[in-house]
């Protein structure tokens, strides 16, 4: 991930251990995709034990959350910056907040 937005500047990486929170709103997401696809699988397949259709659902919604796993962990991410850092509609003109004294290099990567 970038230090800063390519664009404009801001800094992405806020403060050390920012990014925990977004583990929050990617199992928010990933709840929600599990249950609509269980959704769409009673609707078109049906579930069932005897058969194994439930688990074939298992299955086909770990594969689903894996591959979906980049996306996911992308929007979670940009949600997350989204609550705290706000939408500055005249971007060019401004210069993002500095952050700089809330960073710290030597633990950056500690976690």
């Amino acid at each position: 991930m970038n230090a800063e937005c390519p664009v404009c500047g801001q800094a992405t990486e806020i403060e050390v251990g920012f990014y925990y929170g977004t583990s929050y709103v990617s199992y928010v997401l990933t709840v929600l995709i599990s249950a609509l696809s269980l959704i769409v699988w009673w609707l078109t397949i049906g579930l069932s034990t005897d058969d194994h259709r439930f688990f074939y659902w298992v299955g086909f919604n770990a594969v689903l959350l894996i591959l979906l796993q980049p996306w996911l962990m992308r929007l979670s991410r940009s949600l997350w910056i989204s609550w705290f850092v706000r939408y500055d509609p005249h971007w060019s003109e401004h210069q993002p907040e500095d952050v700089s004294e809330r960073q710290n290099s030597e633990h950056s990567a500690n976690w």
